[in-house]
């Protein structure tokens, strides 16, 4: 997984190419995770879970916080308690 914050998303990579990635938008200490995509052939591998674990992690270790937007992200959120807290309070559940 990587961060490629000039295209505001992170990745994951096999090789050369990209096998998903999760879109944001930040805001005043906020990333608005808007969008998950994860390419055909690697669905069902596990890649977009993987994909927003990284990208927690990542806001975690730079003290930000997420509204997630993008559904994907909002139910893997709410299966990962542990995460819950990265969310932003006035916007838990993408309201």
């Amino acid at each position: 997984m990587k961060h490629v914050p000039l295209n505001m998303r992170y990745e994951a990579v096999d090789g050369d190419r990209v096998a998903g990635s999760v879109m944001y938008t930040p805001s005043d200490g906020v990333l608005v995770l808007t969008h998950t995509k994860v390419d055909p052939s690697y669905e069902g591998q596990g890649v977009g879970g993987t994909l927003v674990r990284g990208a927690l992690d990542d806001v975690r270790s730079r003290g930000l916080a997420v509204v997630p937007r993008c559904p994907f992200v909002q139910g893997w959120i709410n299966r990962h308690p542990e995460y819950v807290d990265l969310v932003r309070p006035d916007t838990a559940g993408g309201e």
